[in-house]
């Protein structure tokens, strides 16, 4: 599933290429033909982000809300010349069709058109997102320190804090040395503003980059990352490897349906 910090750079790119003119919104598959009718034509004022859902906001009030998912996709093609314009292939749920250039959606777990106020009703779900300038993690550290669940589990919870993905909620336990069974009761206050402020700045590098980033270089020893493409880390699928500083293997095991990856000795 796209971490946050992937909806972020959607909304930058969806911002440049669409943003400020209409749009030409269609449904190739069907499943969101209503939605689209409600949109196509109108301005696109601005697309923006939070955690893992994205925000189209068009002139009118109407704004289409779209998570990705486990599966959800955007591809882009030029659309200057409306000749060369390809085809949809495959189940596209959304088509966007700007001045110079088309983005297809398949594959989302949401994609629909609500009113501008009910914007807030999604967003009182969801934590603080830390690419938000106007973050405030002052309501994840009061869940954190009132919850007995394990840390590795608030981490990936979306009310607690939003965008965080499986990659980022373990490569940041190990950066900060914490074992992810340990309950939230457990985390210090300074322990968890160290985790947050890393959280900001591994996300920024994300955002900025396009990709995620999480091994230091002085303890990038060169040995292999899990996918030709995926990033490097230091416990993520990394099952039965060598831990990069200590050498222990790295575990893993389900923790509340998703794979937790851990060095028992560095992770205490």
């Amino acid at each position: 599933m796209p971490e946050g910090h992937t909806l972020h750079r959607l909304a930058r790119l969806h911002q440049r290429r669409f943003g400020r003119a209409p749009v030409r919104v269609g449904s190739p598959q069907g499943r969101f033909s209503d939605g689209a009718t409600a949109v196509d034509g109108r301005i696109l004022r601005k697309a923006d982000a939070w955690g893992k859902h994205l925000f189209h906001h068009y002139d009118g009030g109407r704004v289409v809300h779209v998570h990705l998912g486990l599966y959800g996709t955007f591809t882009e093609f030029p659309a200057a010349d409306v000749d060369t314009i390809p085809d949809p292939v495959g189940q596209v749920r959304m088509r966007m069709i700007g001045a110079e250039y088309g983005t297809d959606l398949r594959g989302p777990t949401v994609c629909e058109v609500i009113e501008e106020g009910e914007v807030a009703d999604v967003l009182v779900k969801l934590g603080p997102d830390p690419l938000r300038k106007d973050a405030d993690p002052a309501p994840a550290w009061a869940r954190i320190t009132k919850s007995r669940r394990p840390i590795g589990a608030l981490l990936m919870d979306q009310t607690v804090l939003a965008g965080v993905g499986n990659v980022y909620r373990n490569e940041l336990l190990y950066r900060h040395r914490i074992d992810p069974f340990r309950p939230g009761t457990a985390i210090s206050a300074d322990e968890f503003t160290a985790m947050w402020t890393d959280l900001v700045d591994l996300m920024k590098v994300g955002l900025r980059r396009g990709k995620i980033v999480v091994v230091r270089p002085e303890d990038d020893h060169g040995a292999p990352s899990y996918r030709t493409g995926r990033p490097r880390t230091y416990v993520y699928r990394r099952a039965l490897e060598p831990c990069r500083i200590c050498g222990t293997s790295i575990k893993t095991v389900e923790l509340e349906g998703r794979n937790v990856f851990w060095c028992p000795t560095c992770q205490t």
